[in-house]
């Protein structure tokens, strides 16, 4: 996951101005294959070690959005960014395990992408994401979580919601 810089006083104001639900949360939905071009495009800029070329985008976009379809094994939940585009995103991929008391569904998610815009930074939009697609794998089955983070990703603000359920 990224980290961000301390928030500033125009990033505190410009949050402020920004989009909230009736419980003072981002709005998130859940990401469709339309959305599979920003979210590997903010995979490759914000996740991986190195970008990837216009190739591998192409291609890792066209998966990915197989992948979002009704009965695919992808998962994602976004937060727009007010003049279009994502601000945030979290994809999980959903994959089968044996079964056991704690996850008897037998179903695991990877968490493979949690990624902010730079300028959307320090708003809790990643934990809102991160939250929503949580709820979403649990309400289909999963029980199971794995996140891995890079050794020089900078710490998070706040620990994911892991813990919260």
């Amino acid at each position: 996951m990224n980290a961000d810089p301390a928030p500033t006083a125009t990033a505190t104001a410009t949050a402020a101005a920004e989009p909230r639900d009736t419980a003072g949360r981002p709005p998130v939905r859940a990401a469709t294959p339309a959305d599979a071009e920003a979210i590997t495009r903010m995979r490759s800029e914000y996740v991986l070690s190195e970008p990837l070329d216009e190739e591998w985008l192409v291609i890792c976009r066209d998966q990915l959005a197989h992948r979002l379809r009704p009965g695919g094994d992808a998962r994602a939940c976004v937060v727009d960014a007010p003049g279009g585009g994502l601000a945030a995103c979290a994809l999980a991929l959903i994959h089968p395990v044996l079964s056991a008391p704690k996850y008897p569904a037998g179903l695991a998610a990877r968490i493979h992408v949690v990624a902010t815009e730079p300028a959307h930074r320090r708003r809790g939009l990643a934990r809102a994401a991160v939250s929503a697609l949580l709820e979403t794998l649990e309400r289909e089955g999963v029980t199971l979580y794995e996140l891995h983070a890079r050794h020089t990703s900078p710490p998070t603000s706040k620990p994911p919601p892991f813990g919260e359920r």
